[in-house]
């Protein structure tokens, strides 16, 4: 257009213009110049109202004050009102309550006083339908038609659906979605929270454990299972939720409550006994009146300067403690208790390394005949622990611990090993007058399936027969409910092993017979030994005949356990006893110990 003008101008044929037809063309050009800015400025009117009128974002226009003075029909729909009712509505009543509104209100202000091109928030907005409507609202200026005017635009994005969808998770990651309780995560937030809240007064923190659970769950199916655990969670919220408490399913049949403010032992105590008695009540699922018991750990506590994991390792502990005194029943944390307790726990906690550094060594409890006292019948042999902190420990010190820590398997493997190996050396240099070995087996050993296996690869490793290892156990390893102990025992007897049983009564002798043990020892222990320590007491010397007698009617060889004294040992030897051992001989003896009296007797 301009080089077309040029030209206009230009073409004058030599001849010059007078001013008047200069100015006419000019004004021509001129008029053509706005007619096509007018074009244009149309054009992206029109543009600018088609994308407002079809943008899925609701998009708001407004004055300085950010009164609304125009709204597209996205907005209206996601408000559920007509555009045309937005006008005049000021963008900060929009929100559903004040917060919303002064957040809104703050951005209109920030981006008229500050140098800001965009406020960005997550809000909820009033909806018609009194429904919540969460939206992303991006605030901006448009520039006015006088130079440097603006104008605010409000511009809606709807992500209701997304904001409920990440609340839904959001709250099934915190609760349990069994019961509906806040879950594990969700009650050590709470607890963190309760502790940082600097509120005076006491916490009290109870674990809570369904008693037995799985006998619900596997005799009436994990659906009434799953029915009672949610009445469990009703009867806890019914007698806690008075207090403002924080209830949660911790995991299984575990739950926590806490509670916060003035309290005291008592309080806390009596709550939990109601609770409790509450869960004994029967509930009737599928005409069967189910009522469960429940044991409780309870701790309370200062809240100023409590430590969380201490509290939750307190409430379990006394948990534990509970369901150790027999369950259906609360026990309070004791400081004192749990001090002791963790110097033991420390101690099994180290089993496993002081195995692996050499820190136990065998100790042995020589059984002599009673005929002649200088000869060895047999050895038992034990374990010592020679810790590097405490000393020399006895195995019944640190026995249970390793039954606890699962450590009970390499320990009595390598109680067998050692054992068997020092046989085999006896053996090698003193022939037929070295002693048979003799095991007690713990409980974990004895019901162990790899127990045959066990002790025939440690026989085999060390040349040596069956008959030369010695296997004592108790009535009531005897008594597991799975039959894995007699079967063992009867493959390690068809193997060549002998079986000693340790006897303290009539009933323990006819296990034997009722279970067909292929026993050839019996160990008298206990009551029965004890009754002819001092005096031949004429009753106690009966029973110990009765005993001998029906013994010896079973063709067993009858040695006694815990002999203080030679008169002792005497009385024992006139009713029938063959062998004993105990302080009469010594309380315990060292390799090198029962090496000596090996000796003697072979040069005897």
């Amino acid at each position: 257009m301009v080089r077309r003008w040029a030209t206009t101008l230009a073409d004058t044929d030599g001849v010059s213009l007078p001013s008047e037809q200069i100015e006419e063309r000019l004004f021509r050009f001129a008029g053509e110049v706005r007619a096509q800015e007018e074009q244009a400025r149309q054009a992206a009117v029109l543009r600018f109202a088609g994308l407002y009128a079809a943008s899925p974002l609701g998009i708001a226009l407004a004055d300085r004050a950010g009164e609304i003075v125009e709204a597209n029909p996205a907005l209206g729909k996601m408000l559920g009102r007509t555009p045309e009712s937005l006008r005049g509505t000021m963008i900060a009543d929009l929100a559903t309550d004040t917060g919303a509104a002064a957040m809104l209100a703050d951005g209109l202000s920030e981006l008229a006083t500050q140098d800001m091109s965009l406020y960005r928030q997550l809000i909820e907005l009033t909806n018609a339908d009194d429904e919540p409507l969460w939206v992303n609202v991006t605030l901006a200026h448009l520039p006015g038609d006088a130079p440097g005017s603006a104008y605010p635009v409000m511009m809606v994005e709807d992500v209701n659906d997304l904001h409920l969808l990440q609340e839904k998770l959001r709250y099934q990651t915190l609760h349990d979605s069994l019961t509906g309780l806040p879950n594990s995560t969700s009650f050590a937030a709470q607890l963190e929270t309760a502790i940082g809240s600097g509120r005076p007064g006491q916490l009290a923190l109870v674990y809570l454990d369904v008693d037995g659970f799985k006998v619900v769950n596997d005799g009436l199916g994990a659906g009434v299972g799953d029915q009672v655990l949610r009445g469990v969670a009703r009867k806890l919220a019914a007698v806690f939720g008075e207090h403002e408490a924080v209830l949660a399913r911790l995991s299984g049949d575990g739950f926590a409550v806490l509670l916060q403010g003035e309290l005291n032992a008592t309080e806390v105590i009596a709550l939990v006994q109601r609770a409790l008695e509450e869960l004994g009540e029967p509930t009737y699922l599928e005409g069967i009146g189910i009522g469960v018991s429940a044991s409780a750990g309870i701790v309370v506590r200062a809240a100023a300067g409590a430590d969380p994991s201490e509290l939750q390792r307190a409430a379990e502990i006394a948990l534990h403690r509970a369901k150790e005194a027999g369950k259906a029943q609360w026990m309070l944390f004791d400081p004192e208790l749990d001090a002791k307790d963790r110097s033991r726990y420390r101690l099994g906690a180290a089993i496993a390394g002081a195995l692996e550094n050499g820190e136990f060594s065998l100790i042995y409890q020589p059984t002599v005949k009673l005929a002649d006292p200088a000869q060895l019948a047999a050895v038992n042999a034990g374990v010592r622990w020679h810790h590097t902190e405490f000393g020399l420990l006895e195995s019944d010190e640190f026995f249970p611990l390793a039954e606890e820590t699962g450590m009970m398997i390499p320990l009595g493997r390598w109680l067998l090993k050692e054992a068997l190996a020092a046989t085999a050396r006896w053996q090698e240099r003193f022939g037929a007058a070295a002693p048979d070995v003799c095991l007690r087996l713990p409980y974990r050993l004895a019901t162990d399936p790899d127990l045959v296996l066990m002790v025939k690869e440690e026989l085999d490793r060390n040349n040596l027969p069956a008959r030369a290892l010695r296997l004592c156990t108790d009535g009531p390893s005897v008594l597991d409910p799975n039959g894995e102990v007699i079967d063992s025992l009867a493959v390690l007897a068809d193997l060549g092993a002998h079986l000693v049983l340790a006897v303290s009564g009539t009933a323990d002798l006819e296990l034997i017979r009722k279970h067909q043990l292929p026993v050839r020892h019996i160990i008298l222990s206990g009551d029965v030994v004890d009754a002819v320590a001092e005096t031949a007491d004429e009753a106690a010397t009966r029973h110990l005949s009765h005993l001998v007698t029906r013994g010896r009617e079973m063709n067993l060889r009858i040695g006694a356990e815990g002999v203080r004294s030679l008169e002792q040992a005497g009385r024992l030897r006139e009713v029938g006893v063959i062998a004993a051992r105990g302080p009469f001989v010594t309380e315990s003896a060292t390799a090198d110990d029962v090496e000596e009296m090996i000796a003697r007797h072979a040069a005897g």
